[in-house]
């Protein structure tokens, strides 16, 4: 095929620009030409993975503008919905009965504000440079609705990347479903309306293609997906942290059983997103220190500063790449990043996922549990989260063959998904198939 412009879109967060990275390298690797657009606030990052940068929109830290959002008015509705609340937080609730008209209404209100914030000021950046470079294929992160709306100003072809579990489309169809069951004076959609609004200021009109894609490229575990009826091509997953240094101590083999707990590079921005608390990880520690094993634990430096004990079988460190320390461990401890997910399945290490930090982890959670794979402590209560209760989960990970042999049957089948390069014909075709321009 002759090559073909390909533009990746992401919202300024870094670990959602590392999970394109390696779809970037495979499609420029096969001759196409790759850009890749997000806020200024990550150029560095962009340009340190190889891949060409655009820098779009405003240089406002993106955790400045959701935390705008966090008004008075906000945070009392938050307080009157109590638990319900946590649509905003979880998407995976799928019980028609508590999926009421009110609660859905109230939630994608949330969602056009949330969304708007990340992505406005990249919009009309995006569609000047599509209407420059005229781009063949936009290939956006699950949260990055500029990227669909500059490639439907454009007549490009587009795909959406989950990161997860596509736990967002399910809710959408949901919300269509109880919409349609309302009177017609009752039936607002604030998705339709905000990513309407823009697409007709730019010549284009909504379509439910703007908020699910064309198509999606995945590279959950197949047997893990959620059901959706948008054509997806699947890919294996190539882990990329960023630019890092192996360091020294990871260069010999434990002498211990190694364990890995780390909670994202999100600590780093924002104490919300913290899966445990720091009285929780400080019990966390606590109610491992006296088993034999070595306990490596990823916190930024601010935060180790606030344990008040480190035991001896613990080795704190504020980085290191998870592809390098991952392949010497007997389990992982993680909030659900998709990183440590993967990369503990593509190694057949059991894993234990605590928290509720991320939207699909609902259903990511008992999934994982019911291929034998790992455990999940969600921690609703937050008693749920207490060392004792991370340490049980984390010896029977550590002595119960089941779960390494139920982490072996996913690796079986994450090694056998295509690879990015593998993958790149059928984007060409589909390419083929959507552009309209």
């Amino acid at each position: 095929m002759t090559a073909v412009r390909v533009l990746f879109v992401t919202i300024p967060w870094r670990s959602h620009y590392h999970l394109v990275v390696s779809m970037g390298w495979a499609l420029q690797a096969a001759g196409h030409e790759v850009r890749v657009a997000s806020g200024p606030e990550i150029t560095d990052a962009m340009t340190r993975s190889g891949l060409t940068a655009v820098p779009v929109g405003s240089d406002e830290p993106i955790m400045e503008k959701l935390e705008k959002l966090l008004d008075a008015d906000v945070l009392g509705k938050v307080e009157e919905l109590t638990e319900q609340g946590d649509l905003l937080v979880d998407m995976c609730e799928n019980r028609e009965e508590e999926l009421t008209w009110q609660r859905l209404k109230w939630a994608y209100r949330m969602y056009k504000r949330t969304h708007a914030a990340m992505n406005d000021s990249m919009v009309e950046d995006l569609v000047e440079y599509c209407r420059w470079w005229k781009p063949d294929l936009v290939i956006w992160d699950y949260l990055s609705y500029a990227g669909a709306v500059a490639a439907a100003a454009v007549g490009a072809a587009h795909a959406r990347m989950p990161i997860g579990l596509n736990a967002e489309a399910r809710m959408r169809a949901n919300y269509l479903r109880v919409r349609a069951q309302q009177p017609l004076e009752d039936r607002e959609d604030p998705l339709e309306e905000w990513l309407g609004g823009l697409a007709e200021k730019y010549g284009a009109s909504f379509s439910e293609e703007l908020v699910t894609g064309q198509f999606t490229i995945d590279q959950m575990v197949g047997s893990l997906r959620l059901e959706s009826d948008v054509p997806s091509v699947p890919i294996g997953y190539t882990p990329y942290n960023g630019p890092s240094v192996e360091p020294d101590w990871t260069r010999r083999d434990p002498s211990k059983r190694r364990v890995l707990a780390t909670f994202g590079i999100s600590l780093e921005q924002a104490d919300w997103a913290q899966a445990l608390s720091n009285e929780q990880l400080q019990g966390m520690l606590d109610g491992l220190a006296d088993l034999d094993i070595e306990l490596v634990v990823t916190l930024p430096e601010k935060i180790q500063k606030e344990l008040k004990r480190v035991p001896d079988n613990t080795r704190m460190v504020e980085f290191v790449p998870l592809h390098v320390i991952i392949p010497s461990c007997s389990a992982v401890i993680h909030h659900g990043g998709i990183g440590p997910f993967l990369d503990s399945i593509a190694h057949e290490l059991p894993q234990l996922m605590v928290g509720r930090v991320l939207p699909d982890i609902g259903e990511r959670g008992p999934r994982l549990e019911q291929a034998g794979a790992g455990l999940w402590i969600s921690g609703d209560d937050p008693g749920e989260l207490s060392g004792e209760r991370i340490r049980e989960r984390v010896v029977r990970l550590l002595d119960e063959p089941s779960f390494r042999e139920g982490a072996g049957r996913l690796r079986t089948e994450l090694l056998a998904q295509p690879t990015p390069g593998e993958a790149v014909r059928e984007l060409e075709l589909l390419t083929s198939r959507y552009r309209s321009r």
